[in-house]
């Protein structure tokens, strides 16, 4: 008898298994491309978690990519469904005639600044200085050209070099390989003495925006709807993170690999919901892509001016907003 109740034990909690199993196995993916994870992977990375995504058919997978530079080639090579690009990257590659539309800007607030090192205690005082940026077009180049551009100092009165991501940048910096670089105002309090912010991004250039979501027009045709999900996933996760602190913050400890105890985390968390710097509405400002357009022009990163409208697909964030207020 007691064997038979085992059996029957067992076969129940089998059988009990098999409709998550068989929806699991039902679910399509969707591959996509971030940034490195840093302190602030509790919002990028929310998206994927409890069943925001799961609820709509979908399986978000992530492939990590060291930039923006490089996330843009996958996306266009088709390894990736999407990306999370800078979205001067974005502007840039799209008005040269890469198939990549912006979908929505879920970052588009910059929590980037301008650090220093040494005597360099004005933007001026960068003249004939080391300037550690990423690979050209990326967040950080296009953000050090328009702060050189918005004081009057060209390119050529200082050197750039292309050092890779935020934290072989801010290493160059620490190490004095570079005289300043462009990075997540993150590393502030763990800064060594000597290393301070000159700008701080939100402050000087409120209508340069961090991040945006990009994927190509081949993609939204092929699987629109699929699209549409994966968005709705991106705003329903992205609000829950900004009222869920210490999930959002052990989250990014996770992801980031992080210590217990970092003082970044919670940092960046707080800067982040304070200065609105991510948006669960994933809007669209045309008024902000035409200026950061403007501003390649004149730095030279665009020989000339687009039609934003014409690299942008407002359509599928109404359809993604309509689909998360329907409760689907």
């Amino acid at each position: 008898m007691s064997t038979r109740l085992v059996r029957a034990g067992i076969l129940a909690s089998v059988l009990a298994t098999l409709p998550a199993a068989a929806s699991a196995q039902n679910l399509k993916v969707w591959r996509h491309g971030v940034i490195s994870l840093k302190s602030d992977a509790g919002f990028v990375m929310m998206p994927m978690q409890h069943d925001f995504a799961g609820k709509r058919g979908l399986k978000i997978e992530t492939v990590q990519v060291k930039d923006g530079a490089l996330a843009l080639k996958a996306l266009i090579a088709g390894e990736v469904d999407s990306i999370d690009s800078g979205a001067g990257e974005g502007i840039i590659a799209a008005m040269r005639g890469a198939d990549a539309k912006i979908a929505g800007c879920h970052w588009p607030g910059l929590p980037h600044a301008l650090f220093v090192r040494g005597n360099v205690n004005t933007v001026q005082d960068l003249r004939g200085k080391a300037i550690a940026t990423s690979a050209p077009g990326s967040l950080p180049d296009n953000m050090m050209r328009t702060i050189l551009e918005r004081e009057n100092i060209p390119v050529s009165a200082v050197t750039f070099a292309a050092v890779g991501g935020d934290v072989e940048r801010y290493k160059a910096l620490t190490a004095g390989i570079v005289d300043a670089t462009i990075v997540s105002s993150e590393y502030l309090p763990v800064s060594p003495p000597g290393i301070k912010i000159l700008v701080a991004g939100r402050d000087v250039l409120p209508n340069f925006m961090r991040l945006c979501l990009n994927i190509t027009g081949k993609t939204i045709a092929a699987r629109r709807d699929d699209a549409v999900k994966f968005l709705a996933a991106e705003i329903e996760g992205i609000s829950y993170a900004t009222t869920h602190r210490d999930e959002t913050i052990k989250l990014a400890q996770e992801q980031s690999g992080a210590q217990a105890g970092d003082p970044r985390l919670p940092f960046v968390y707080d800067e982040t919901v304070k200065f609105r710097m991510v948006d669960p509405d994933i809007p669209l400002p045309i008024e902000k892509l035409e200026w950061m357009r403007d501003q390649f022009v004149k730095n030279g990163s665009l020989p000339k001016a687009g039609d934003v409208n014409a690299i942008i697909d407002p359509k599928l964030r109404a359809d993604a907003l309509a689909l998360v207020q329907k409760g689907k």
